[in-house]
């Protein structure tokens, strides 16, 4: 018994009629009734009683229909997911991003994906930081990554899609809060909360260097494991951090102020990354829908 067997059987019990049936299905007459024939001796029951005025199901034929028609729709099914994938319009991309300062980029493309491909399965990795992202993108653990940088990574594709500039969380009551703007020359001997080392963060990375031209190490008081634990530990007076606009914008901000950098800084670039030798096809939808939305201002 197989599905082209079932269609048969499927349009003479609709139509009870098998010229009507044959003609649905572009077939000759003959070859559906011995079609209906080998699939009766298949099952060693009768289906159709046949008359020259009608056609009628037997009980066994009767007994059949709703198991040919989930039979048919399984395959129906398995040959759009099948065409589906091959098209790239269904799979699975997975995009890494480090947290809340993604969190606007990353909603953005999201809904558009959903909605332009509802089929593509978009799997989020959050807590993923600059050169952690890269790595993993190289490992195949990742499909995209929007990480932050000043120049572009090597090893992998991308391009830029937002830029974000530096600011300080400051708590409330600190000295500091009070004033407008922020030197680098303002963090020697304060303590500090950052990312760890080990994340590869940009923007710790460009703290650390400006502190070093001003002449001084910077001195960390804790390591914190994503923006909304160094922010509450700015507000629990920790001490400062070192963060982006775009970060701090998605956060609360109770018993911390936000100061802006008197010196200048380079713009940390955002970095939408891939592997150039991928060859996902939905990974090429996303990243055309990508190319249509964001648009570094």
């Amino acid at each position: 018994m197989d599905v082209r067997q079932l269609r048969a059987f499927l349009a003479v019990a609709e139509d009870l009629h098998f010229g009507r049936a044959a003609h649905r299905l572009h077939l000759a007459q003959p070859h559906l009734s011995r079609t209906i024939r080998a699939l009766e001796d298949e099952l060693a029951a009768p289906l159709f009683t046949r008359s020259t005025r009608r056609v009628e199901l037997t009980p066994a034929g009767a007994a059949l229909v709703e198991h040919a028609r989930a039979m048919v729709a399984i395959d129906d099914r398995a040959h759009a997911a099948v065409a589906a994938a091959h098209a790239g319009r269904s799979g699975r991309v997975r995009l890494s991003f480090a947290g809340p300062s993604a969190h606007g980029v990353v909603g953005q493309l999201a809904r558009a994906v959903r909605e332009r491909h509802p089929l593509i399965d978009l799997e989020f990795l959050p807590g993923r930081y600059g050169t952690t992202a890269v790595a993993e993108l190289l490992r195949d653990e990742a499909d995209l990554a929007l990480a932050r940088f000043t120049e572009p990574p090597a090893g992998v594709r991308g391009r830029v899609v937002a830029r974000d500039r530096c600011v300080v969380a400051v708590p409330a009551h600190h000295r500091l809060a009070g004033r407008d703007t922020l030197g680098f020359g303002d963090f020697r001997g304060e303590p500090v909360v950052a990312f760890p080392e080990s994340y590869g963060s940009a923007v710790r990375e460009v703290f650390v260097d400006r502190c070093h031209a001003a002449g001084f190490a910077p001195t960390f008081a804790q390591a914190a494991p994503d923006s909304w634990t160094c922010v509450a530990l700015v507000s629990a007076g920790v001490g400062l951090h070192f963060t982006t606009a775009s970060a701090v914008a998605q956060l609360p901000l109770d018993g911390v102020v936000i100061r802006e950098l008197a010196d200048p800084v380079p713009p940390i670039l955002v970095h939408l990354l891939w592997r150039a030798t991928d060859d996902n096809p939905a990974l090429g939808h996303v990243l055309d829908t990508a190319a249509e939305l964001l648009t570094p201002q």
